[in-house]
């Protein structure tokens, strides 16, 4: 499902589609989450960003803005996992200008790096990405270049959707409307 930040909807809608994606692996297991990305990179510290706001959430995180999860230290982050997990994979993406703001949430893994042209192998159950900035000349100087604003609201809606999961998603609309 895609589903743009500044949709009303927005975090219910992700909320449910990850519970949905959860329960059809398997909705008793236990879940690691994975933010990718660094923080020395406006554009791509969206997953660590992720990654601090959940931290004391009922489930194993990895990657905040302390200790990133990012193309260096990801294979060695991944083999920590214990196999029984269930592991979503949240990262930043590039794509359309239409698209910026777009939050997708999907089956399947992430590929990190693909924007801007690392191989780095796939990651996750589940997959989240924000759309934060247009993909086409010279990614990683647009990734640089990126509005904080823009991975700011991406990152504060997926926050609550994942919280969501956990959380009565009620609670969270009403307090990200304060």
């Amino acid at each position: 499902m895609k589903i743009h930040h500044k949709d009303k909807n927005a975090i219910s809608q992700i909320s449910n589609s990850l519970r949905r994606l959860i329960g059809d692996i398997d909705s008793t297991k236990e879940i690691t989450i994975v933010c990718i990305g660094t923080d020395r990179s406006t554009g791509d510290c969206l997953g660590p960003l992720i990654g601090s706001k959940l931290q004391g959430l009922n489930c194993n995180v990895l990657g905040t803005i302390d200790n990133p999860v990012h193309a260096g230290n990801l294979i060695n982050a991944i083999a920590s996992i214990p196999s029984d997990r269930i592991v979503i994979a949240i990262d930043a993406c590039l794509g359309t200008l239409s698209e910026v703001g777009v939050i997708g949430v999907s089956g399947g893994p992430i590929k990190p790096g693909a924007a801007v042209g690392k191989d780095i192998a796939p990651v996750g159950d589940i997959s989240i990405i924000g759309i934060v900035n247009v993909s086409g000349f010279m990614d990683h100087l647009v990734l640089q270049s990126t509005r904080l604003s823009v991975v700011m609201a991406i990152a504060e809606v997926i926050t609550l959707s994942v919280k969501g999961v956990f959380e009565s998603v009620d609670q969270l609309e009403v307090a990200a409307t304060l």
